[in-house]
């Protein structure tokens, strides 16, 4: 009863962010001469506010920043010089290239991403719920209802990158963070990996 109801929620979602078609009076369109309005999510640095540090990681940091529409956001900030000291180039160019395939309910969404000389920059969906792992942490343990919730989410989010040839491969309270609405988004692709056979053969995990 619960994945049916969660499916329901999945589907009527993706139709909110598809949006029913546009009609547009051939009278009323804009003319072609006209400059285009600036895109939501500009690939400048420059156009978004930071209001807090969220968190630190290997490679730089996650802020919430304001974009140019008022709208909250999260920003991952990730050093140049560190990926290529630690040789991550190749994963950081695959986790966009990922991220910018997957569009889901129950997935972090990426709205933009871009660099300049020192970093590079990637902007998501803000989740004001922040991390499961602190939610888990603070309540001891979940109720069975609870937990199957989470659960649900997850294998619909799972089963959705499985039907894309997606392994996510870093699952942990941890890396699944809490929308405004209490849902879970599972974020932080970077071992994620698209097969192209049945098989991989990277080291995962800590020894």
């Amino acid at each position: 009863m619960l994945l049916n109801k969660l499916e329901k929620l999945q589907r009527e979602r993706e139709k909110e962010e598809v949006g029913p078609p546009l009609k547009v009076d051939p009278e009323r369109a804009p003319s072609k001469s006209k400059r285009n309005p600036p895109a939501r999510y500009p690939n400048d640095i420059s156009k978004y506010e930071v209001t807090e540090t969220l968190g630190a990681g290997t490679f730089g940091r996650v802020k919430q920043v304001i974009g140019p529409n008022k709208e909250v956001l999260a920003l991952k900030q990730i050093s140049k010089s560190h990926i290529i000291n630690l040789k991550q180039v190749e994963h950081i160019k695959l986790e966009k290239k990922i991220l910018s395939e997957l569009n889901h309910p129950f997935i972090y969404s990426l709205k933009a991403a871009f660099q300049d000389e020192t970093f590079i920059y990637m902007i998501f969906e803000f989740c004001s719920g922040g991390e499961l792992f602190n939610r888990l942490r603070k309540d001891g343990r979940f109720s069975n209802d609870v937990a199957m919730f989470y659960i649900c989410e997850i294998l619909l989010a799972i089963c959705y990158m499985h039907d894309k040839n997606i392994v996510y491969r870093d699952l942990k309270p941890e890396n699944l963070l809490i929308d405004k609405e209490g849902h879970v988004k599972i974020a932080d692709f970077g071992f994620a990996k698209k097969l192209t056979n049945d098989r991989t053969f990277t080291l995962c995990g800590t020894p």
